[in-house]
């Protein structure tokens, strides 16, 4: 398992664990997932870290068929200017390899935003932790767990 999963136990949280094999060559862990589990992209979440001027590391979870709007990232996380992280420090700050981040269960605790899109949506899929393992639970049971903020952070 990983703590992602276990977070999700421990809360008693209504959840389905979705596993595929992953494709090492795919151009897009997010899209990869949508692909193989037949799911419309719209659905399927990407998990993406981003620093502020104040080297503060926010969550920002928005489509996979989209990106981040990194200036509505700032302006919702009510900084002056946000730009991608480092992929190491995103590493160490949520514990998690890249292509596997999980929104869930992160070493640290950071502010996170969700694309107010996932409010639209049944239910939300986000990584469970590991490349090739997804897990889907609704998008206020996501925020609930993570202490996440929705906001219109993504753009198609």
């Amino acid at each position: 398992m990983t703590p992602a999963i276990d977070l999700l136990k421990q809360h008693r949280a209504a959840h389905r664990v979705h596993a595929y094999e992953h494709d090492p060559k795919a151009a897009s862990y997010g899209l990869e997932a949508a692909e193989k589990l037949a799911l419309q992209p719209e659905q399927v979440f990407k998990t993406l870290l981003a620093a502020s001027e104040r080297n503060e590391l926010v969550v920002a979870i928005v489509p996979v068929a989209g990106s981040l709007d990194l200036k509505a990232l700032a302006q919702a996380a009510g900084v002056k200017k946000c730009e991608m992280a480092d992929p190491l420090q995103a590493q160490r700050a949520t514990g998690y390899l890249l292509g596997g981040i999980s929104p869930l269960g992160q070493k640290k605790r950071l502010r996170t935003f969700i694309d107010s899109t996932a409010q639209q949506v049944e239910t939300v899929f986000v990584s469970a932790g590991r490349r090739g393992l997804e897990v889907e639970l609704t998008a206020t049971v996501l925020a609930e767990l993570t202490n996440a903020t929705f906001a219109a952070i993504g753009k198609s």
